[in-house]
């Protein structure tokens, strides 16, 4: 058990904790860390498509549409989410927001942050959030920050895997076996309606991440696994 912990989630887009990280949020919120999910935006423009293909659409309604997907997926998977509303296509936060952050880190005292990765020029609201996130979270550990709270110690920050990760330089560091959560996880990819074709493909991913842990790891009972990255050396006493 997590005796009071908590993680932090930074989301670009409604949808992105949910195709990234769904496993890792539904894993821990079960062994009782409280999951918290800070998303920047609700993805209107360029991540809903299903909604923009229904007659008579307007952006006020995308969002909407977006917040209840989210909202519901959090759920499904354990944790509570907040909205930011920053924009999307472009993703612009501004410096309440990332104070706002400041505050969430502070408050939370998360073991440890996951967001997006440094690159993908297919979607530049992906590296704006991961930038924001490590902003925040240094700005945390300031002792003259104005923010509210105990300053931040130095939780680990992972980053989770984009969707085309060979053109984002996206190298696997870390295979988490999401295995025991995977029902849980595509119960949550599958209410993302505005985004139904990505359930395949994140879906086939974790078969794929899954065979690749037990390759590396040695545990055959491993069938689905999420991929991620460190930004930060990760400190142990001892190699082995």
């Amino acid at each position: 058990m997590s005796d009071g912990q908590s993680i932090v989630v930074v989301s670009a887009h409604a949808a992105d904790f949910v195709w990234r990280a769904g496993g890792a949020i539904a894993l821990y919120a079960a062994a009782g860390y409280r999951v918290r999910i800070l998303c920047l935006s609700f993805g209107e423009r360029g991540e809903s498509q299903g909604a923009w293909a229904e007659p008579d659409m307007t952006t006020a309604r995308v969002k909407e549409i977006r917040r209840a997907e989210s909202t519901r997926a959090a759920g499904i998977l354990g944790a509570d989410v907040r909205f930011f509303d920053s924009g999307d296509y472009p993703l612009r936060p501004t410096d309440a927001t990332i104070d706002a952050m400041v505050e969430e880190l502070k408050t939370l005292q998360p073991a440890c942050i996951l967001t997006h990765s440094r690159l993908d020029p297919y979607n530049f609201d992906h590296p704006v959030a991961h930038t924001v996130t490590l902003q925040a979270r240094v700005y945390a550990q300031a002792m003259g920050h104005p923010a509210p709270g105990p300053v931040l110690g130095a939780p680990p920050v992972f980053l989770f895997e984009p969707h085309q990760p060979e053109q984002c330089g996206f190298v696997p560091q870390v295979l988490l076996d999401v295995t025991p959560v995977w029902e849980r996880k595509l119960e949550a990819m599958r209410s993302m309606q505005a985004q139904g074709h990505l359930v395949d493909y994140y879906s086939d991913l974790g078969k794929r991440r899954g065979s690749q842990a037990v390759r590396n790891g040695g545990r055959k009972g491993i069938r689905v696994a999420e991929a991620f990255e460190r930004v930060y050396p990760l400190v142990v006493e001892g190699l082995l």
